[in-house]
């Protein structure tokens, strides 16, 4: 078993963002091509978590590209997960229903654990608890690693919301178990969160505040962004309206920004609800990146030639200057030197 799943696990971030990130960077220097896809695998889902939906989406297309060209499965893990958190049902759902047929017919309950856990993230974002619930209990019904501690998050809030509080009691017992025991912020912080949406006035208010608190210290941020929206629709019905707006406009914009669109629209209607008026946020008016295209600026703001890029990415070195030349285009710049602050701009 590879370090890097152990780590998220624990719930340990910092341990997990270096143990990936060495991994990838182990994998190119050897020019392990047979590991490399999975050390991106990793290492996207550590930007999943993190927020940086754009980065992940750029490292899943790299391995996919690695795993073309050599010949080998495409690795659909990260994929799902991302494809989940963005609240892309049609894509979300066909890839899910086809990973569980390849995984039933392979017998490897890791990936129905996964198809579960991807289930509830989908569908708690887009309001639908009682699938996310079902989704949730396949997931934790595999006990995978890392899956099954994520999963009883889902289920905590998808049985709170479907009215199955006995299923979100008994969820946040074994999660209170695994994260005591973590100790980390992360761990801490989801745990207080789960502990609010079962709670009631000041006992709630103050488990709210201590998620925020604790998940504002680490690198986990989609789900500081949810705890934000969970804290605000709280507020709401307590009719503490000003309050509400504050949580729920900055779980807009944080989950509007990492591309979790779903969430972002629970937290619209919620504001909403409060009497503020949200717009759905335009759409920019310049295209956007292709994956090929946010790997080929990335590396050429980080100094690669364009052998070298091509080199990296089985391209050749022509194509890399095509690439390059629209990502020019459509950032509206003429230089290299300029590509790493237009692509982080752009993240925001």
């Amino acid at each position: 078993m590879a370090p890097e799943p152990i780590a998220a696990d624990l719930w340990d971030d910092e341990s997990w963002h270096e143990l990936a990130t060495q991994a990838v960077r182990l994998a190119r220097d050897a020019g392990a091509l047979a590991t490399l896809p999975i050390a991106l695998s990793y290492r996207a889902a550590v930007d999943v978590h993190a927020g940086d939906f754009a980065a992940a989406s750029a490292l899943i297309h790299e391995a996919d590209s690695i795993t073309e060209a050599t010949g080998n499965a495409p690795l659909r893990y990260t994929s799902l997960t991302l494809l989940a958190w963005r609240g892309s049902e049609n894509s979300a759902v066909r890839l899910i229903e086809s990973s569980v047929k390849e995984a039933t017919a392979r017998g490897e309950g890791r990936a129905l654990g996964l198809a579960g856990y991807a289930t509830a993230v989908l569908y708690n974002g887009l309001g639908r608890y009682d699938a996310a619930l079902a989704g949730a209990k396949q997931a934790c019904g595999q006990d995978d690693l890392g899956f099954f501690g994520w999963s009883l998050i889902e289920l905590v809030e998808a049985g709170v919301r479907s009215g199955d509080r006995d299923a979100a009691a008994d969820a946040l017992r074994q999660l209170d178990e695994r994260k005591r025991a973590a100790g980390t912020d992360w761990a801490l912080g989801v745990l207080a969160r789960s502990k609010a949406l079962l709670e009631h006035g000041r006992s709630a208010d103050a488990f709210y505040r201590e998620a925020l608190t604790r998940l504002e210290r680490c690198r986990i941020v989609v789900h500081l962004a949810r705890a934000h929206l969970v804290y605000g629709e709280w507020l709401r019905r307590e009719n503490r309206r000003l309050d509400a707006r504050e949580q729920l406009r900055l779980a807009y914009d944080m989950l509007i920004s990492m591309g979790a669109h779903a969430f972002a629209e629970r937290a619209r209607g919620e504001l909403a609800a409060t009497g503020e008026t949200v717009r759905k946020r335009a759409i920019e008016s310049r295209e956007e990146l292709t994956a090929q295209e946010v790997l080929v600026a990335r590396l050429a703001g980080q100094g690669r030639t364009n052998p070298e890029i091509g080199a990296q990415l089985f391209i050749s070195p022509r194509t890399a200057e095509y690439h390059l030349h629209k990502v020019f285009t459509k950032l509206g710049i003429s230089s290299r030197r300029s590509l790493r602050d237009a692509i982080r701009g752009r993240r925001r």
